[in-house]
């Protein structure tokens, strides 16, 4: 996350617009999580009804008692594979959303110490500028003080005149050195 700096501290569209972006990224990590936990309860569903479909099996006695026999058996092997998997995937889905769990929060971590780094380089700028300005004082500077510009030549103030602090005063001199035009 880099942010424009500006004259008190960093761009706030730019702020807002990285704080609005890892909040999406945390609904759909959230949305993901949620999925995975649906997936699991899915899979107990299955596991239920393999059991029931099995269980129906073992009760019906079509005359062929080995027939009823082997089919309890197949009933029983793709229950058991299919259980199997069910685990498997189910794992995998609570492996997933752990890692998902893990690096939304190293994220949202991450993102409010870079928030809090920006908040105090924001807040030391504002003080400097506050020390600085408050540095400043509202002294008016007196009427016959001579500045920079007086001893410039051409700006209808003679420097002698300034600078010796006598003769005439210099506002009753027109500027540009137009005396007399009126």
């Amino acid at each position: 996350m880099r942010f424009s700096v500006v004259e008190t501290g960093y761009e706030q569209r730019q702020v807002d617009s990285c704080l609005d972006a890892i909040g999406i990224r945390l609904a759909r990590l959230a949305a993901r999580a949620e999925g995975a936990a649906r997936a699991g309860r899915e899979w107990d569903e299955i596991r239920d009804e393999a059991t029931a479909l099995r269980d129906l099996l073992q009760r019906l006695d079509l005359g062929d008692p080995g027939r009823a026999s082997r089919d309890a058996n197949d009933a029983d092997r793709a229950a058991v594979d299919l259980l199997h998997r069910a685990r498997v995937e189910l794992d995998a889905a609570r492996e997933e959303a752990r890692q998902v769990r893990e690096r939304v929060y190293a994220e949202a971590v991450q993102a409010r110490r870079d928030f809090e780094a920006a908040l105090y380089a924001r807040r030391r700028r504002e003080a400097r500028v506050d020390q600085v300005l408050g540095g400043l004082t509202d002294e008016s500077v007196p009427a016959d003080t001579p500045t920079a510009a007086a001893g410039v030549p051409g700006n209808g103030v003679p420097a002698t005149r300034i600078a010796a602090g006598g003769g005439t005063d210099a506002s009753s001199e027109p500027p540009g050195g137009r005396a007399g035009i009126r």
